[in-house]
Protein backbone atom coordinates (compact mmCIF):
# COMPACT_ATOMS: atom_id res chain seq x y z
CA UNK A 1 0.00 0.00 0.00
CA UNK A 2 1.62 3.56 -0.60
CA UNK A 3 0.20 7.27 -0.55
CA UNK A 4 -2.93 6.85 -3.30
CA UNK A 5 -4.05 3.68 -1.69
CA UNK A 6 -5.01 0.42 -2.90
CA UNK A 7 -4.20 -0.38 -6.58
CA UNK A 8 -3.38 3.51 -7.36
CA UNK A 9 -6.53 4.49 -5.68
CA UNK A 10 -6.77 8.15 -4.99
CA UNK A 11 -9.05 8.94 -1.85
CA UNK A 12 -10.50 12.25 -0.60
CA UNK A 13 -7.44 12.21 1.90
CA UNK A 14 -5.06 12.27 -0.70
CA UNK A 15 -6.18 14.86 -2.61
CA UNK A 16 -6.81 16.92 0.33
CA UNK A 17 -3.23 16.70 1.27
CA UNK A 18 -1.92 17.33 -2.18
CA UNK A 19 -3.56 20.47 -2.09
CA UNK A 20 -2.28 21.50 0.61
CA UNK A 21 1.05 20.38 -0.36
CA UNK A 22 0.55 22.46 -3.43
CA UNK A 23 -0.16 25.71 -1.66
CA UNK A 24 2.63 24.99 0.96
CA UNK A 25 -0.26 24.57 3.67
CA UNK A 26 -0.46 22.20 6.71
CA UNK A 27 -3.88 20.70 7.82
CA UNK A 28 -5.92 21.19 10.62
CA UNK A 29 -7.35 17.61 11.56
CA UNK A 30 -10.33 18.19 14.68
CA UNK A 31 -11.48 15.17 16.23
CA UNK A 32 -15.02 15.44 18.22
CA UNK A 33 -17.07 12.88 19.42
CA UNK A 34 -19.96 11.99 17.89
CA UNK A 35 -23.50 13.25 19.27
CA UNK A 36 -21.28 15.19 21.97
CA UNK A 37 -23.12 17.46 23.21
CA UNK A 38 -26.02 16.39 21.90
CA UNK A 39 -27.20 15.04 19.04
CA UNK A 40 -28.02 18.83 17.17
CA UNK A 41 -25.71 20.24 18.26
CA UNK A 42 -23.31 17.43 17.00
CA UNK A 43 -24.49 17.82 13.75
CA UNK A 44 -23.95 21.94 14.01
CA UNK A 45 -20.49 21.58 15.21
CA UNK A 46 -19.04 19.50 12.43
CA UNK A 47 -20.71 22.05 9.82
CA UNK A 48 -19.65 24.70 11.92
CA UNK A 49 -15.64 22.62 12.03
CA UNK A 50 -15.39 22.53 8.32
CA UNK A 51 -16.48 26.63 8.18
CA UNK A 52 -14.06 27.41 10.49
CA UNK A 53 -11.44 25.70 8.12
CA UNK A 54 -11.15 22.16 9.36
CA UNK A 55 -9.23 20.06 6.42
CA UNK A 56 -9.88 16.68 8.20
CA UNK A 57 -12.37 15.63 10.93
CA UNK A 58 -12.17 12.95 13.33
CA UNK A 59 -15.68 12.08 14.27
CA UNK A 60 -15.22 9.57 17.60
CA UNK A 61 -17.74 6.73 17.88
CA UNK A 62 -18.95 6.93 21.87
CA UNK A 63 -17.82 4.09 23.14
CA UNK A 64 -18.31 2.38 27.06
CA UNK A 65 -14.78 1.51 27.37
CA UNK A 66 -12.77 4.47 26.17
CA UNK A 67 -9.45 3.00 27.87
CA UNK A 68 -6.90 5.39 25.47
CA UNK A 69 -8.76 8.27 26.16
CA UNK A 70 -8.11 11.00 28.64
CA UNK A 71 -11.03 12.35 30.72
CA UNK A 72 -12.45 14.83 28.38
CA UNK A 73 -13.17 12.53 25.59
CA UNK A 74 -14.32 9.89 28.41
CA UNK A 75 -16.70 12.58 29.51
CA UNK A 76 -17.81 13.07 25.97
CA UNK A 77 -18.55 9.69 25.11
CA UNK A 78 -20.38 9.09 27.96
CA UNK A 79 -22.82 12.16 27.14
CA UNK A 80 -22.92 10.40 23.72
CA UNK A 81 -24.15 7.09 24.66
CA UNK A 82 -26.85 8.46 26.98
CA UNK A 83 -28.20 10.61 24.30
CA UNK A 84 -28.76 7.09 22.15
CA UNK A 85 -25.54 7.79 19.99
CA UNK A 86 -23.62 4.45 19.12
CA UNK A 87 -21.80 3.60 15.79
CA UNK A 88 -24.96 3.81 13.63
CA UNK A 89 -25.99 6.90 15.21
CA UNK A 90 -22.63 8.41 14.12
CA UNK A 91 -23.13 7.19 10.97
CA UNK A 92 -26.59 8.64 10.70
CA UNK A 93 -25.20 12.07 11.94
CA UNK A 94 -22.08 11.82 9.68
CA UNK A 95 -24.66 11.59 6.87
CA UNK A 96 -26.78 14.71 8.28
CA UNK A 97 -24.26 16.55 8.07
CA UNK A 98 -23.43 16.66 4.25
CA UNK A 99 -19.56 17.86 4.62
CA UNK A 100 -17.30 17.96 1.88
CA UNK A 101 -13.98 17.79 4.05
CA UNK A 102 -12.69 14.22 4.41
CA UNK A 103 -13.67 12.84 7.57
CA UNK A 104 -11.89 10.02 9.35
CA UNK A 105 -13.90 7.80 11.40
CA UNK A 106 -12.47 6.94 14.81
CA UNK A 107 -13.19 4.18 16.63
CA UNK A 108 -11.99 1.50 18.85
CA UNK A 109 -12.54 -2.04 17.34
CA UNK A 110 -15.70 -3.89 19.16
CA UNK A 111 -18.28 -1.37 17.98
CA UNK A 112 -16.69 -1.93 14.09
CA UNK A 113 -16.95 -6.47 14.79
CA UNK A 114 -20.52 -5.55 16.61
CA UNK A 115 -21.51 -3.83 13.39
CA UNK A 116 -20.54 -6.33 11.01
CA UNK A 117 -18.18 -6.86 7.77
CA UNK A 118 -20.65 -4.08 5.78
CA UNK A 119 -20.37 -1.10 8.64
CA UNK A 120 -16.97 -0.09 6.59
CA UNK A 121 -19.15 0.38 3.35
CA UNK A 122 -22.16 1.94 5.10
CA UNK A 123 -19.42 4.34 6.33
CA UNK A 124 -18.08 5.54 3.26
CA UNK A 125 -22.07 5.92 1.89
CA UNK A 126 -22.47 7.98 5.29
CA UNK A 127 -19.53 10.24 3.97
CA UNK A 128 -16.40 8.90 5.87
CA UNK A 129 -13.27 8.72 4.30
CA UNK A 130 -11.17 6.79 6.52
CA UNK A 131 -10.84 4.92 9.29
CA UNK A 132 -8.82 5.09 12.61
CA UNK A 133 -8.94 1.98 14.76
CA UNK A 134 -7.02 2.72 18.27
CA UNK A 135 -6.93 -1.05 19.82
CA UNK A 136 -5.73 -2.74 16.39
CA UNK A 137 -1.39 -2.45 16.64
CA UNK A 138 0.12 -3.71 12.99
CA UNK A 139 0.67 -7.15 13.27
CA UNK A 140 -1.82 -7.89 16.14
CA UNK A 141 -4.97 -9.86 14.15
CA UNK A 142 -4.03 -10.09 10.59
CA UNK A 143 -7.59 -11.31 9.23
CA UNK A 144 -8.99 -8.05 10.89
CA UNK A 145 -6.15 -5.61 9.35
CA UNK A 146 -6.40 -6.77 5.98
CA UNK A 147 -10.67 -6.21 6.17
CA UNK A 148 -9.71 -2.71 7.40
CA UNK A 149 -7.12 -2.03 4.90
CA UNK A 150 -8.44 -3.81 1.50
CA UNK A 151 -11.86 -2.00 2.08
CA UNK A 152 -12.88 1.42 0.69
CA UNK A 153 -11.72 3.64 3.98
CA UNK A 154 -8.17 4.95 3.98
CA UNK A 155 -6.75 3.12 7.19
CA UNK A 156 -4.70 5.55 8.97
CA UNK A 157 -2.18 4.06 11.54
CA UNK A 158 -1.38 5.46 14.84
CA UNK A 159 2.65 5.65 15.99
CA UNK A 160 4.12 6.25 19.17
CA UNK A 161 6.97 7.99 19.59
CA UNK A 162 8.47 5.72 21.79
CA UNK A 163 8.37 3.25 18.40
CA UNK A 164 11.68 2.00 16.43
CA UNK A 165 12.32 3.23 13.24
CA UNK A 166 12.01 0.13 11.48
CA UNK A 167 8.96 -0.17 13.44
CA UNK A 168 8.04 2.94 12.22
CA UNK A 169 8.17 1.71 8.48
CA UNK A 170 6.31 -1.07 9.13
CA UNK A 171 3.39 0.54 10.31
CA UNK A 172 3.35 3.31 7.98
CA UNK A 173 3.70 0.17 4.72
CA UNK A 174 0.03 -1.14 6.36
CA UNK A 175 -1.96 2.46 5.95
CA UNK A 176 -2.78 5.31 4.13
CA UNK A 177 -4.16 8.63 4.00
CA UNK A 178 -1.60 9.96 6.59
CA UNK A 179 0.09 8.20 9.79
CA UNK A 180 -1.13 9.55 13.28
CA UNK A 181 2.07 10.26 15.27
CA UNK A 182 1.05 10.45 19.03
CA UNK A 183 2.91 13.27 20.41
CA UNK A 184 3.94 11.95 23.89
CA UNK A 185 2.81 8.64 25.44
CA UNK A 186 -0.53 7.64 27.91
CA UNK A 187 -3.98 8.89 27.01
CA UNK A 188 -5.74 11.66 25.23
CA UNK A 189 -5.92 15.51 26.83
CA UNK A 190 -4.45 18.70 27.31
CA UNK A 191 -0.50 19.50 28.21
CA UNK A 192 1.41 22.32 28.63
CA UNK A 193 4.32 21.88 27.00
CA UNK A 194 5.22 19.56 23.77
CA UNK A 195 7.72 16.70 24.44
CA UNK A 196 11.20 17.95 23.68
CA UNK A 197 12.06 14.95 21.54
CA UNK A 198 8.83 15.54 19.39
CA UNK A 199 11.16 16.76 16.16
CA UNK A 200 13.17 13.79 16.43
CA UNK A 201 10.27 11.53 16.14
CA UNK A 202 8.84 13.40 13.13
CA UNK A 203 12.23 13.01 11.42
CA UNK A 204 12.48 9.35 12.43
CA UNK A 205 9.22 8.77 10.78
CA UNK A 206 9.31 10.96 8.07
CA UNK A 207 12.51 9.00 6.77
CA UNK A 208 10.27 5.72 6.25
CA UNK A 209 7.25 7.14 4.66
CA UNK A 210 5.85 9.44 1.88
CA UNK A 211 2.66 9.41 3.44
CA UNK A 212 1.49 13.02 5.39
CA UNK A 213 2.40 12.96 9.15
CA UNK A 214 -0.24 14.20 11.43
CA UNK A 215 0.71 14.88 15.07
CA UNK A 216 -1.65 14.99 17.91
CA UNK A 217 -2.44 14.57 21.54
CA UNK A 218 -1.88 17.04 23.48
CA UNK A 219 -2.15 20.03 21.31
CA UNK A 220 -4.64 22.49 22.76
CA UNK A 221 -3.68 26.16 21.99
CA UNK A 222 -3.00 27.90 18.87
CA UNK A 223 1.17 28.33 19.71
CA UNK A 224 1.34 24.80 19.97
CA UNK A 225 -0.49 24.12 16.60
CA UNK A 226 2.10 26.61 15.25
CA UNK A 227 4.81 24.91 16.51
CA UNK A 228 3.90 21.31 15.05
CA UNK A 229 3.14 22.77 11.68
CA UNK A 230 6.75 23.92 11.53
CA UNK A 231 7.48 19.97 12.12
CA UNK A 232 4.56 17.89 10.55
CA UNK A 233 2.10 17.87 7.54
CA UNK A 234 -0.62 17.81 9.98
CA UNK A 235 -2.02 19.11 13.69
CA UNK A 236 -4.72 17.13 15.50
CA UNK A 237 -6.77 18.94 18.32
CA UNK A 238 -9.26 17.15 19.84
CA UNK A 239 -9.86 16.92 23.83
CA UNK A 240 -9.42 21.23 23.85
CA UNK A 241 -12.32 21.09 21.07
CA UNK A 242 -14.32 18.84 22.92
CA UNK A 243 -14.10 20.76 25.97
CA UNK A 244 -15.36 23.95 24.78
CA UNK A 245 -18.14 22.27 22.98
CA UNK A 246 -19.14 21.31 26.46
CA UNK A 247 -19.75 24.89 27.60
CA UNK A 248 -20.83 26.44 23.90
CA UNK A 249 -20.52 24.86 20.74
CA UNK A 250 -19.48 28.51 19.17
CA UNK A 251 -16.66 28.50 21.92
CA UNK A 252 -15.23 25.66 20.03
CA UNK A 253 -15.88 26.88 16.71
CA UNK A 254 -13.57 30.35 17.60
CA UNK A 255 -10.80 28.13 19.15
CA UNK A 256 -10.85 26.23 15.55
CA UNK A 257 -10.78 29.68 13.64
CA UNK A 258 -7.83 30.42 16.01
CA UNK A 259 -5.96 27.56 15.35
CA UNK A 260 -6.57 27.44 11.67
CA UNK A 261 -5.10 31.28 11.78
CA UNK A 262 -2.00 29.72 13.69
CA UNK A 263 -1.28 27.01 11.72
CA UNK A 264 -1.47 28.81 8.36
CA UNK A 265 1.10 31.56 10.01
CA UNK A 266 3.62 29.24 11.22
Amino acid sequence: MTATGVEGRTSAIDRRFAALRAEGRRALVCYVTAGHPDPERSVALLQGLEEAGADVIELGVPFSEPLADGPVIQRSSQVALDHGIDLDGALALLGRARLTVPVVLFSYLNPLLAAGREVLARAADAGASGILVTDLPVGADAEREAWLGGGPLDFVRLVAPTTPTPRMAEIARHGRGFVYLISRLGVTGEQDALSATLPESVARLRATTTLPICVGFGISRPDQAAAVARIADGVVVGSALVRAADEDVGRALSLARDLRAAIDGA
